[in-house]
């Protein structure tokens, strides 16, 4: 059963209530309840944090012993090194995801501190983009 951990960045914990034009009207709790139903295959852990240093954290703690974490760092993505350089300090693999068209918005949505640093990268898909990078990880455990 893969283990997989989804780790997301600043107001993400306001999916549901945040600007609905651009994220939707779904919580993510409840898109994750639906997410582990889809996926029993699955053993998913979920971390949401507003504060860097605990994204930073998150990523440390899964990062050695999970198969594949999912992250969206949120608006963190175009300014944190330390989220860019701890996910470069792990082993376990990371897809980037982003529920807007990250590069369809404002400049500075365009620079990212993460996607290199990636195995992929989900954006503008809305919600589903975890899900798609759920079935990467599954497509291609144990390799």
């Amino acid at each position: 059963m893969p283990n997989i951990t989804i780790i997301n960045g600043p107001n993400l914990n306001l999916l549901g209530m945040r600007e609905p034009g651009v994220y939707g009207n779904e919580t993510f709790d409840d898109f994750f309840a639906q997410l582990k139903k889809d996926f029993p295959q699955v053993n998913f852990t979920y971390f949401q944090s507003n504060i860097e240093g605990e994204l930073v954290n998150a990523i440390q703690q899964y990062g050695f012993n999970q198969d594949g974490i999912i992250l969206n760092p949120a608006a963190y993505t175009h300014t944190s090194v330390a989220i860019g350089d701890a996910v470069a300090a792990i082993k376990t693999p990371v897809i980037e995801v982003h529920i807007s068209n990250v590069h369809a918005r404002e400049d500075f949505r365009k620079i990212s501190h993460v996607t290199a640093k990636s195995v992929g990268s989900i954006v503008g898909l809305g919600l589903k983009g975890y899900a798609l990078a759920t079935e990467w990880f599954i497509a291609n455990a144990n390799q």
